[in-house]
């Protein structure tokens, strides 16, 4: 299968695509700015692609410019449509990435896809705008909905909570500051995402939403208990006001049943990795890149 992936040098897109490309599947990456019609059109009908997987976007809730969500979660999907469909065969599917942010903060748990929507920020409310006019070519283009619910890993900008959390104990901080600490998420491997995003492009249902999702929850209070038992490091927590974001969603917790029922996952279960051993695959990394900064201000450039 010929894919073509945007948001290739991002979080997702790097162990997605050599995922697909270790599965024989052929990546063709969209490099083009999306508020670049013309340029956009050109790359999209010269891939001539079996399948689209779009996973560029602007994905840190923190994001200080607002207006960038729309302009790039938004009014870029469009443009990207457009280009598709512009070519002489349509894609057999094409994958757009939203959130699972979209939910809000519900009574559910685990949380449906059925699930009314009701988005607590800019980010979420501009994912969920993108999936409403992305609806409006269902009758032209065979899409794909993903929800994933909070996913981690080794590449994983250090804005983000785990990889802070895990930096932090990597150099032996004695202390962090943080936003909210009565939270729990799902802290799923990127690989299962890249994994499960494959399955669809195989087995997914156009015009359907799926959560991409363990089902698995766990407080910040527990990862950070984890890290110590890890590393046997003690840290001081402190919370920084300017750190807790207003209209926090406090539980964020997916059904995979809709997922798991996928012909490709019957009789075995998604790819997954617990929550520690992600953990510890993030400290080994971390813990080598800052080894090797220290090692670089040893042998600094001498007078």
């Amino acid at each position: 299968m010929k894919i073509l992936l945007t948001g290739a040098s991002g979080f997702t897109g790097r162990p997605f695509a050599e995922m697909a490309r270790a599965a024989g599947h052929q990546v063709v990456v969209l490099d083009c700015d999306l508020a670049d019609k013309t340029a956009l059109r050109q790359q999209v009908l010269a891939a001539a692609p079996d399948s689209v997987v779009h996973l560029a976007a602007i994905s840190f809730v923190g994001q200080a410019d607002e207006n960038a969500f729309y302009a790039v979660n938004v009014v870029g999907t469009l443009n990207l449509l457009d280009a598709v469909l512009a070519l002489p065969q349509a894609p057999q599917r094409i994958l757009l990435a939203s959130s699972a942010n979209v939910y809000g903060n519900c009574d559910a748990s685990p949380i449906t896809e059925s699930q009314p929507p009701a988005p607590m920020n800019h980010y979420a409310t501009s994912k969920l705008a993108m999936e409403h006019m992305a609806r409006t070519y269902g009758d032209r283009l065979s899409l794909l909905f993903t929800r994933p619910f909070n996913y981690t890993g080794v590449g994983q900008a250090s804005q983000f909570l785990i990889p802070k959390l895990v930096n932090h104990f990597a150099r032996r901080a004695p202390g962090i500051e943080l936003g909210n600490l009565h939270v729990e998420r799902e802290f799923n491997d990127v690989d299962m995402v890249c994994a499960a995003y494959l399955q669809l492009l195989e087995h997914g249902q156009p015009g359907e939403t799926y959560n991409i999702c363990s089902g698995n929850a766990y407080t910040l209070q527990h990862v950070i208990a984890l890290l110590s038992q890890i590393t046997g490091h003690q840290i001081d927590v402190t919370v920084n006001p300017a750190f807790v974001r207003v209209g926090e969603v406090h539980r964020l917790c997916g059904s995979p049943a809709k997922l798991q029922a996928l012909p490709a996952l019957q009789g075995g279960p998604l790819l997954s990795r617990s929550l520690e051993d992600t953990l510890r695959h993030m400290l080994a990394a971390a813990e080598r890149e800052h080894q090797a900064l220290l090692a670089a201000a040893h042998n600094g450039p001498r007078t």
